[in-house]
């Protein structure tokens, strides 16, 4: 074959158009986005055709567009009804509801034990008939191997929920909501906690201002040592017109937060405890008082994927690695684990750059044309309608709810979007006119894109396949 007629062959192959449609290229321009700077991909999910394959094969960062791998891979291998296991066991004999020895609360992983769920475990542990707790709490970490990382290493916001790491006894994202209003009594400012943690300190330094709420006098900051992330100072200055604040904050860290949060629900739930805390694995010869389980998979990896939830898309990578190589669990197992399923359904990425699932890093990459064939791939596969309704509904929820609301039909849009800095992404699926389904993928890296050009870019190529 020469190789003229190679490259003949190529342009005219319909897996490889490369031009973006006029309405897009002139968007690009007004946008001042470089061609180079952009991949897309636009591939009909049932025949393969490709509609667009600009800069497909380029490793780019891919944000919070990376969960899309976790969730499906945690999906195919754990399947939808998988769900992580609390455990609670004592080291001595119960008598007549007083446990004469010590609590282990043991974690399984759970990414979704909310506070309410938490509820419901130490309501359940009382209605065994334990009363009372003559021991210490201990908190068994020791499914997941410690992370060497700490939330403030991303950009220093250790008390911004996004930057909760993932942790075997986790509960309720490590967090609290922190509401500030004036005193009905006028007399200063109150803080509430909801849940208030045992072991929670709050220093309140607000200054009750009079006049309007405007300006400095409705100004209010929190500020929280990494090295003492049990302590909270709380400082500004507040109007006695301003209506209530709430703010929610990364608190303690997980092992301190749930034993603070057990401690607090178990006194208010009638249970008696004058011990302290300690972090240990529970012993072989410990005795199972009670198992929790949480929500199934398919629940976890909507929330995860709607809402962009960091935490819970590394800790599907750990579970993944936990199922396939045993615990402790560590990220490198899991990224091995997924790796090695990709390559059983032969997608062999090899530009790929996982990091820890979930796109908050500078290092993850992958290729529009990875993640296209990805798509492609889940959209065919046994769990497809538990990925696909994880997935955010334009104009409707999840990250996609004030996006695409003008659209005949927003629903025809699921996808999952992403942004970090100089980088703003979007894949997923969209119907076009035809009734045909596509595999979309827009990824943009330049100085300032996520200010607004790449999503006005990501807008003008899923308008042009609305009307495929």
């Amino acid at each position: 074959m020469t190789a003229a007629l190679a490259a003949a062959m190529i342009a005219a192959a319909p897996g490889l158009a490369a031009d973006l449609p006029a309405r897009p290229q002139a968007v690009l321009r007004q946008q001042l986005l470089p061609e180079d700077s952009v991949s897309v991909v636009v591939r009909d999910v049932a025949t393969g055709e490709s509609l667009v394959n600009l800069n497909s094969t380029v490793a780019r960062p891919p944000a919070s567009t990376m969960k899309l791998l976790p969730t499906w891979a945690a999906l195919d291998l754990l399947g939808p009804a998988y769900s992580w296991k609390t455990r609670v066991w004592a080291d001595a004999p119960v008598v007549r509801g007083v446990l004469k020895g010590n609590l282990y609360l043991q974690g399984g992983g759970d990414p979704l034990l909310t506070i309410e769920r938490w509820w419901r475990l130490v309501a359940d542990l009382r209605q065994t008939g334990l009363r009372a707790i003559e021991g210490d709490v201990i908190v068994d970490q020791s499914r997941y191997v410690p992370i060497n990382e700490r939330p403030e290493d991303f950009d220093g916001r250790s008390w911004r929920t996004y930057n909760v790491l993932p942790d075997a006894m986790l509960v309720n994202w490590q967090s609290s909501e922190f509401t500030i209003r004036p005193a009905d009594d006028g007399g200063g400012i109150e803080i509430r906690v909801q849940p208030f943690p045992e072991g929670l300190v709050v220093d309140n330094r607000v200054v009750l201002a009079e006049g309007r709420c405007v300006g400095r006098d409705r100004r209010v900051g929190y500020t929280i040592s990494p090295t003492d992330p049990g302590r909270v100072v709380v400082s500004g200055r507040l109007a006695s017109s301003c209506p209530p604040q709430t703010q929610r904050l990364a608190i303690m860290d997980p092992a301190q937060y749930a034993y603070g949060t057990f401690v607090t629900l178990w006194r208010e739930q009638g249970g008696e405890f004058r011990g302290g805390w300690l972090r240990a694995p529970t012993p072989p010869n410990a005795r199972l008082l009670l198992t929790h389980e949480s929500q199934p998979l398919a629940d976890v990896v909507r929330v995860t994927n709607k809402f962009s939830s960091n935490m819970m898309a590394r800790t599907l990578v750990l579970a993944v690695g936990a199922e396939k190589f045993g615990v402790p669990a560590s990220n490198a197992a899991g990224e091995a684990a997924i790796h090695e399923w990709l390559a059983g359904r032969g997608l062999e990425f090899p530009e790929l750059v996982i990091g820890n699932g979930s796109g908050l890093s500078r290092e993850a990459r992958i290729s529009a044309d990875s993640m296209g064939r990805l798509l492609a791939a889940a959209w065919r596969s046994r769990y497809a309608p538990e990925f696909l309704a994880s997935l955010a509904l334009g104009g409707l929820d999840g990250t996609l709810q004030k996006r695409f609301a003008n659209v005949p039909d927003p629903s025809r849009i699921r996808m999952k979007t992403g942004t970090l800095r100089d980088v703003s992404t979007i894949a997923g699926y969209v119907t076009g006119a035809s009734g045909r389904t596509f595999a979309v993928v827009v990824f943009a890296h330049h100085p300032g894109v996520q200010h607004g050009a790449g999503e006005t870019f990501q807008a003008a190529v899923i308008d042009w396949v609305l009307r495929q």
